[in-house]
């Protein structure tokens, strides 16, 4: 009841009481565990009623000497002893969550557990306020641990609450200079789940097309036609009202328009100085090949890719293919036990190849036709050579959420699902990224050499025969772009009589160019057109007649 009362002066006036805040701290103090996090969680109500939307600053001393008025001294007073409480309670919730990680009894947990939720309340309810600072360093410290309870949930769910919601940039900034900072001062020692939270950056092109730096969205008017008020609602106003009406109204949109530029310029330093330290950070455990960690940094790469400096592409390539050369060479040599247990070589050798396409297809038309030229066959040639052990892997369809029970006859340094390093997207999935990279990128479509075309479309058709239903589906579609694109190409593959090629197709080639695929026929549309699913057989008969249209 006494808290209750206490809650209620402070909300109806806080400026009249604003006393209470120090005896809240001291019924927080209690030794009573009930009382202290009843304590707690009323501080927690009352800071998130009563902090201003804008942030207090220190009063200098020329400003305690100046005569103010009883009101602005009235304020003052009570803005002085808001922050002063207000960080006694972050200090006190600061000790609370630290005594819970050192402490394993039940009652330091539990108050741990409620101190962490009020800072992630405070965090995502007043960013903009001061101590925000130590407020990310309660969420950062407990991420630095690597056991994974509910308190370290909760605190990563918050930040990717506040960098998705997060317009300013400023707050964003903060928390990924910690966070940076705590991941290298712990070695890159780290769940890999951190490092994802930077994929809910709100960063420089999210707001390219969104909005303008040089004017305002004008408000709807829905009183009247076309932003006009109605003669009835018009008031009578003389040619000089008019005129000084006018000129109000001009020096508005001015400073409009003024303050729009400034807010705009701010956030774009603050995302692009976010962005730099996200791209430091990526690049650093690039370098040093964290295992646990390369699937979170390509995924990443992949996602910022058209905002990384043209620079540092052949660097960044060239990182890539030994990061590929490295995972294959960690396939053929049993001994890398460990290794192997910890990454899956697959995914992360296609999202390789998804972030050097990504690099290419992220840049403008223009540019990227007179500044670039990147060599992507290493590239494509690893892609071609992993299409059939892609098709026969069992795990193809699955990701980290799926229900699945590992194989009991399986070695146990085979990585399971459980570990995959991309917690969204399938394997079958990244596959189709990488696919339509390759085979129909967006910037010179047309300039896809026939005989990779030819190629890939032979191996996939291959491939499908192997592939679960869904993932069959899933490449006949894209089958079926690839021939409505590029059919006069390969149109050849389906007639024995058209046959343009010599020799002998070789479908375990390495390369695209030896493997000879216009010595061969597509054989396998008859086998498709059997399948069980009535999709997949319909989706063989709408790529057969695309290829019939083209002839």
């Amino acid at each position: 009841e006494e808290l209750a009362r206490i809650a209620s002066l402070l909300n109806e006036d806080p400026e009249e009481h604003a006393g209470s805040f120090r005896t809240l701290a001291n019924i927080a103090s209690s030794e009573n565990v009930t009382i202290k996090k009843l304590a707690l969680a009323t501080q927690l109500a009352v800071y998130k009623d009563v902090i201003p939307g804008y942030r207090i600053r220190p009063i200098a001393e020329v400003d305690m000497t100046e005569k103010v008025s009883k009101e602005v001294r009235r304020l003052r007073a009570f803005e002085q002893a808001l922050v002063g409480s207000y960080q006694g309670y972050i200090k006190h919730l600061a000790m609370l969550a630290k005594s819970g990680k050192d402490n394993t009894s039940e009652v330091s947990t539990s108050l741990a557990t409620l101190a962490i939720s009020c800072v992630s309340a405070l965090l995502l309810a007043v960013p903009h306020f001061n101590f925000r600072g130590e407020l990310l360093k309660i969420l950062v410290n407990k991420l630095s641990n690597m056991r994974i309870d509910d308190d370290f949930v909760k605190c990563r769910e918050t930040l990717e609450t506040l960098f998705h919601n997060d317009d300013d940039g400023t707050p964003s900034l903060d928390a990924v200079a910690l966070l940076t900072r705590m991941m290298k001062a712990r070695g890159w020692r780290f769940d890999e789940t951190v490092l994802n939270t930077f994929l809910h950056l709100r960063l420089l092109s999210e707001f390219s097309s969104k909005g303008s730096q040089n004017h305002i969205d004008k408000p709807s008017h829905q009183d009247g036609l076309r932003g006009k008020k109605l003669k009835a609602k018009r008031e009578f106003r003389t040619k000089k009202q008019r005129k000084l009406e006018k000129e109000r109204k001009g020096i508005e949109k001015e400073f409009k328009e003024a303050d729009a530029v400034v807010s705009h310029e701010e956030r774009d330093r603050m995302q692009a100085e976010t962005l730099k330290l996200v791209f430091v950070t990526y690049f650093r455990i690039l370098k040093a090949r964290i295992p646990q960690l390369m699937g979170a940094v390509l995924e990443g790469l992949a996602k910022y890719a058209h905002l990384i400096n043209q620079d540092f592409f052949g660097d960044l390539l060239e990182a890539l293919k030994e990061l590929i050369a490295h995972s294959e060479a960690s396939d053929d040599a049993e001994e890398n036990e460990e290794i192997t247990s910890t990454r899956n070589s697959s995914r992360e050798s296609l999202l390789c190849i998804i972030t050097a396409f990504a690099l290419l297809e992220g840049q403008d038309e223009h540019k990227a036709a007179a500044t670039l030229s990147l060599d992507l066959n290493f590239f494509i040639t690893h892609l071609y050579r992993t299409l059939y052990p892609l098709a026969l892997n069992p795990d193809l369809e699955l990701n980290a959420k799926s229900l699945h029970l590992p194989d009991p006859n399986s070695p146990s340094t085979i990585p399971s699902t459980a570990n995959n390093r991309v917690n969204i997207q399938t394997t079958t999935v990244l596959l189709l990224r990488s696919l339509s990279s390759v085979l129909l990128p967006p910037l010179a479509v047309r300039a896809v050499p026939p005989l990779r075309v030819a190629a890939f479309s032979k191996q996939l058709l291959t491939s499908s025969l192997h592939l679960p239903e869904k993932s069959c589906l899933a490449m006949l579609g894209l089958m079926n772009r690839v021939t409505k694109t590029h059919g006069q190409k390969i149109a050849g593959m389906w007639n024995t009589e058209e046959r343009r090629g010599d020799g002998v197709f070789d479908p375990l080639r390495g390369e695209v160019e030896g493997s000879n695929p216009f010595a061969c026929t597509v054989w396998e549309g008859e086998i498709l057109q059997s399948h069980y699913c009535p999709g997949v057989r319909e989706a063989m008969k709408s790529l057969e007649k695309n290829i019939m249209d083209v002839r």
